[in-house]
């Protein structure tokens, strides 16, 4: 029997809620609307941890590698090497960087890598050391160093919690469980856990053996394989603050020991005797007693890196005496960020330096040349000792290997790596997601995760008007086509349609090089752009005042004072003593965030990297001061959070690491800012030790929060009261932002990319009541018909289940339509002919896809996938039609749990011009010719008992062979004419393939295909 479909009349609302008010009732509202039972739902305090185990985050890309500082490879293993990013873990390649792996996830806590060693004398022992030393603004400090016994399948804490940032380490040559540690330090403050540190028992103790000051610390350590009591180690004070770089002092440079590490002495000779920054050094192992050493050096006027005072350096009597072979601007552009210098293992004259571009000599560090790298901003090399052709090499794009020096390289589309600033999305189905990617380009990928695939750019929009920095944010109802993108504080217009960026930028100033206090406007490099919830052409952008536009960006208005705390400290050229640098990444004193409230228009909300937050309720006209009193001040202010639930209601989340302060700062008013909590105290269950970068309300439940870290994300049920972790399956990194949109929560990350938790739903729907209950099936999601997604069948198992439980989808006349049970002794369906799709996976919490055919009965969370399809036969029943559906799961000894599911028609069908009643009758059709194969699967049937039964009787089974020919495809010839079991078949292709109302032709085939077999049946059933 044909399931029962919703009456015509139905289909005149073609777009149903996102959220549905009960699990028992449903209602029909516009799309993308917020229901009100998720934000009626009883407030939750802690919840169970085994229930949000089975939520997982689904990684959606891109496979655009980002910035990467510590490589390793092994002489003995020439196609395999590491990588360690500076958001991202631990990867492997073992086949010459075609393809990478992910080591560390689950085992080491931090994303952050400064070093991999792997013992010369072992390839299966190998040390990492967290924490990258390229001291961006946005660096994220290390957790310790680390070791594998097993070539990286499994790691163990090896000490050094505090050292901070680590520069290089080095294991010796013979003995692998002695290793060295040139630890930087804090990169905000003074820490005594700086210099070099040396471990003799495989890192379960270390002794500080080269320690200058609390402020100066070792960025480079290189060990003499023919003489490992010889060491050299580059020391370097370096120091973040808001809004400089302090790189150098006059106790840095080069020292020496001769004895294991016990003992060191400073190399001066020849070398700079003034301020001394970042120092690399290098030994030339075919012949020790060469060593280069590349030295940022000045004598503190701020003059240009590379001139007079530092470049490169060589003795050639292990020390002793040192002579400047280069000073090369090349070698020492932006210092603090780059400075690498290597020697190739086999020929002392050809040296190597990781700077803007790579640099290479071959007559002893006098000349250099570039050598093409994939990508720009070069950070790092590790040569084959016995074939120096082969080396990896890495930059602010990923990592690539060469094995013919450098003539050609793997790729860097195949690294998760990316460094992502924002989340911005725009209103397409499947919506797309945005951000501005480090040292690389604006890009979107679509959130079904088709930019997750390795070398597949394609998948991947880029260049969406903006740089690096972001964001671009698309214009609702633009479908995708319009944007506004920020590079480094100028505003672009972006049109897909054209393919060009416009630049609109206020005050249409180049601010780069300039003192930010003789600025106009001080824009930060990731300057918020934001569009107005309540009006698509209200579009803000922010200086130090808050700019308002309604034409693109042709003309700006602006709509406040100075809304920063405008400390002058902040106003000074960036980077000392020695180098400038001023890339308006250190420009203080300006606003970093921007909210309007989605409740009520002309409530905006700013926060500025230098501490304040400020309030408009009157859209502009008057302003009003309302940080915290309790906020230490100068953080920044790195997310401000209206509610979508509450007008007078704003979260902020504070950022202070980089005034040495690590503890979490998330704020909650809900009067406007008179007032504000702090929810992030002791008490609350938030690690004391996390910086806070992000925090965001749930728009479908009112104080749902979800709050992404230095380390990871976090979630509240009770409006921030308590905190639990969320970090699931999450790698360790960065979250930099988080948005939830169409029920989904979207994270970047600094380090690993976009990720998404799929369908929040029974979050929205999460009680006590719920939790507690023995079994409940939750509201799912509406599916969309259309986009061959699955509708999304949660439910909740309180304790394990025994026995048979089903799950059933009832249409409205009824009619079980699709039937499932748990796997008792063999998986059993009402569909168990039909075989896996290809492609299908297993649910995301912990469950199932319909195409598994078995309910999960252990306790916890589960996902069940009904592929909205039917029961059927060969490929599967027909794709429902849209829709009102029951789902009826039954467990033992309870009564039925109901719920209902809505399939929904897919938007991009309706933009084509596709009815719900295209699709009713395509299923009608669909449903014929499934009841069309049915009829043949039993006339075969028939068939073969026939043919016993008139065993002995020669006539009868010559008529059975003949209507046996006309029905079965004979498969003992090439090319057989295809019979009517084909034929059917065939057709069930046609009519089920996309979505549209079936041609008259397969209408007129279908009546030719049942009239051949109503006619064969009618033939066997005349023998006698």
């Amino acid at each position: 029997m044909l399931p029962k479909l919703i009456q015509p009349a139905f289909f005149a609302v073609a777009l149903v809620a996102v959220a549905l008010p009960s699990m028992a009732q449903a209602q029909v509202a516009p799309l993308g609307s917020r229901g009100p039972a998720a934000t009626a739902a009883a407030a939750v305090t802690a919840v169970d941890p085994a229930f949000l185990d089975r939520l997982e985050y689904r990684y959606v890309g891109p496979t655009r590698g980002g910035r990467v500082t510590a490589v390793a490879g092994h002489a003995a293993q020439p196609n395999t090497f590491y990588f360690g990013g500076t958001g991202g873990g631990v990867f492997r390649t073992t086949d010459g960087g075609r393809s990478w792996e992910n080591l560390t996830d689950g085992q080491i806590p931090v994303g952050s890598i400064g070093a991999i060693e792997v013992a010369p004398s072992d390839a299966d022992i190998i040390y990492v050391a967290t924490g990258s030393a390229a001291l961006r603004s946005n660096v994220s400090i290390g957790k310790g160093v680390y070791r594998s016994d097993d070539g990286g399948e499994t790691w163990r804490f090896a000490g050094l919690e505090n050292v901070g940032v680590v520069g290089d380490m080095v294991v010796h040559p013979g003995n692998p469980d002695v290793a060295f540690v040139a630890a930087v330090g804090n990169p905000f403050g003074r820490n005594p856990e700086r210099g070099v540190f040396r471990t003799r028992d495989g890192g379960r103790t270390w002794e500080e053996v080269l320690f200058l000051s609390d402020s100066t610390g070792a960025v480079d350590i290189d060990i003499n394989p023919a003489n490992p009591d010889e060491l050299y180690a580059g020391m370097w004070r370096a120091e973040r603050k808001p809004w400089t770089i302090i790189s150098g002092a006059r106790e840095g440079g080069i020292y020496k020991t001769l004895d294991g590490g016990d003992t060191w002495t400073k190399l001066t000779n020849g070398l700079p005797d003034e301020y001394v920054g970042k120092t690399s050094v290098s030994i030339a192992k075919s012949n020790p007693n060469r060593v280069f050493a590349l030295i940022e050096a000045g004598d503190g006027t701020l003059g240009v890196a590379g001139g007079v005072h530092g470049g490169l350096f060589r003795s050639d009597d292990s020390g002793s005496t040192w002579t400047r072979v280069s000073n090369d601007s090349n070698l020492l552009n932006r210092p603090f960020y780059y400075t690498y210098v290597d020697v190739d293992p086999t020929n002392p004259d050809v040296v190597y330096v990781n700077n803007l571009s790579l640099m290479k000599s071959t007559d002893g560090g006098e000349t250099f040349r570039r050598l093409s790298t994939p990508h720009a901003d070069n950070h790092g090399m590790w040569i084959n000792p016995t074939n120096p052709d082969v080396f990896i090499q890495s930059n602010d794009g990923g990592v690539n290997v060469t094995y013919d020096g450098g003539r050609t390289w793997s790729s860097q589309n195949n690294q998760p790596t990316a460094e992502l600033y924002q989340v911005d999305l725009d209103d397409r189905w499947p919506y797309w997601i945005y951000a501005g990617q480090q040292d690389n380009t604006t890009i979107g990928v679509p959130s079904t995760g088709q930019a997750a695939r390795p070398d597949d750019p394609t998948a991947w929009r880029t260049d969406i008007g903006g740089c690096e920095t972001g964001p671009a944010v698309p214009q609702p109802g633009s479908n995708g086509q319009i944007f506004f993108s920020n590079c480094k504080g100028r505003f672009y217009r972006y049109s897909e349609i054209t393919g060009q960026a416009t630049e609109y930028s206020v005050g249409a100033a180049n601010m780069y090089g300039h003192n930010p206090r003789d600025l106009k406007y001080r824009f930060q490099r990731v300057s918020p752009i934001v569009i107005s919830p309540h009006d698509p052409n209200v579009v803000y952008h922010a200086s130090q005042y808050l700019h308002r536009t309604t034409d693109g960006g042709r003309t700006w208005e602006t709509i406040s004072p100075d809304l920063t705390a405008n400390d002058p400290r902040g106003h000074v050229i960036s980077g000392t003593p020695i180098t400038r640098d001023v890339t308006g990444e250190e420009f203080y004193s300006t606003l970093y965030t921007v909210a309007e409230s989605p409740v009520e228009r002309g409530v905006i909300w700013t926060g500025s990297n230098d501490g304040p937050i400020h309030v408009t309720r009157d859209n502009g006209a008057t302003w009003t001061d309302v940080t915290p009193p309790s906020l230490p001040g100068g953080g920044r202010v790195q997310t401000v959070e209206a509610s979508p639930h509450r007008a007078g209601s704003a979260y902020i989340a504070v950022l202070r690491y980089m005034f040495d302060d690590w503890s979490p700062h998330i704020y909650r008013t809900d009067d406007f800012g008179r007032t504000w909590m702090k929810l992030t105290g002791p008490a609350s269950g938030f690690p004391q030790d996390h910086p806070t970068r992000v925090v965001r309300e749930d728009p479908d439940r009112e104080g749902l929060l979800y709050a992404g870290t230095e380390f990871g994300a976090f979630i509240s049920f009770d409006n921030g009261g308590t905190w639990q972790q969320f970090q699931q399956n999450l790698p360790a990194t960065v979250v930099s932002d988080m948005k939830v949109f169409r029920d989904d929560l979207i994270l970047a990350t600094q380090g690993r990319g976009f990720w998404i938790v799929d369908n929040l739903t029974p979050l929205h729907q999460l009680t006590d009541e719920v939790a507690a209950a023995r079994a409940h099936l939750f509201t799912p999601r509406r599916a969309l018909r259309g986009n061959r997604e699955p509708a999304h069948i949660d439910y909740h198992l309180g304790e394990p289940m025994q026995g048979v439980m089903t799950l059933e989808i009832v249409d409205g006349s009824g009619n079980v339509i699709r039937s499932f049970e748990n796997d008792t002794s063999t998986a059993r369906s009402n569909d168990a002919r039909r075989p896996a799709m290809p492609g299908a996976q297993s649910g995301r919490f912990g469950g199932t896809s319909a195409n598994s055919r078995g309910l999960a009965t252990d306790a916890g969370l589960h996902r069940f996938e009904w592929d909205l399809r039917a029961s059927g036969s060969g490929r599967g029943g027909p794709m429902v039609p849209p829709g009102r559906y029951t789902a009826r799961l039954t467990v033992p000894g309870m009564q039925p749990l109901t719920a209902p599911v809505i399939v929904d028609l897919d938007p991009r069908l309706v933009a084509d011009g596709i009815t719900a009643e295209d699709l009713h009758a395509q299923y009608e059709l669909a449903s014929q010719v499934a009841e069309l194969a049915r009829d043949v699967q039993e006339l075969e049937d028939q068939l073969e008992e026939a043919r016993s039964r008139f065993a002995g009787n020669a006539a009868a089974l010559a008529r059975i062979a003949a209507i046996e020919e006309r029905v079965i495809t004979r498969g003992d010839q090439a090319y057989p004419q295809p019979m009517l079991a084909s034929q059917i078949s065939y057709l069930n292709g046609i009519v089920s393939r996309g979505d549209n109302r079936p041609h008259r032709d397969a209408y007129e085939r279908y009546e030719e295909l049942r009239a051949q077999v109503d006619q064969l049946r009618a033939e066997l059933a005349s023998l006698r």
